[in-house]
């Protein structure tokens, strides 16, 4: 799979902007143990082990703020890599495999940014260049409470904005309740959000609402479906 990530896209865009019990630890001269790590068992909590079985994905990503708020929709066949791309005055089909034009690759940036919110669960383990931390009972910087942090790096090279860190705060049956963006791998974060509402689609489970800490702004899935 071509990896998906890109930063949270600002304003115009929004913002610019793999579980497996692990083995028994005793070791013997003739086994081997393999262990389970973190962004294993959160992608295990979230179902990705039914992903093979989804040959297309269908969802409308959603946000409000204040009075003001947009959609827009997509169709993307898993195994094909063929998406469409759907707003109030468009419809624009690609493949992401092929060589895109102009209007074919802003559409991209939107798929690769909407469906970061969608799927990052399942990116933890998907994407490739990354480096991943841990940390064990922090602060979670909405609620205040205290869970634990994995923190997911991408490298420099390659997708729309490389460089970028996500902070995912979880529980401990690996339940993803926050999340932070922060851009270039800042030390401050550009967005924080709630992770809520999950809903089971195919065997998986996504997040649909994502929320500031004053509820000014909601980012929301809707018409998730797949087949």
């Amino acid at each position: 799979m071509r990896i998906l990530h890109i930063a949270l896209i600002t304003i115009s865009i929004l913002y610019s902007c793999k579980e497996q019990p692990s083995g028994d630890t005793n070791i013997t001269q003739d086994t081997e143990t393999t262990e389970t790590s973190t962004a294993e068992r959160i992608t295990a909590n979230y179902g990705i082990d039914n992903w093979s079985y989804i040959s297309e994905l269908n969802f409308t990503f959603n946000v409000s703020r204040g009075e003001s708020g947009f959609s827009r929709s997509f169709k993307w066949n898993t195994k094909t890599d063929d998406v469409v791309f759907m707003n109030e005055s468009d419809t624009i089909e690609y493949n992401r495999k092929m060589e895109m034009d102009s209007l074919q690759m802003n559409a991209d940036m939107r798929f690769v940014n909407d469906s970061f919110w969608l799927l990052s669960p399942f990116k933890l383990v998907w994407d490739e260049g990354t480096t991943i931390s841990e940390e064990e009972k922090v602060m979670a910087p909405i609620s205040k409470e205290i869970l634990n942090k994995l923190t997911i790096v991408y490298g420099v090279d390659g997708g729309y904005t490389p460089g970028d860190a996500y902070d995912f705060y979880f529980t401990d049956d690996y339940t993803i309740k926050e999340w932070a963006y922060r851009r270039g791998n800042s030390p401050r974060a550009s967005t924080i959000t709630s992770w809520d509402e999950m809903k089971e689609v195919g065997g998986m489970k996504f997040n649909t609402v994502h929320q500031d800490s004053l509820k000014s702004f909601k980012l929301f899935f809707s018409n998730i479906s797949v087949k």
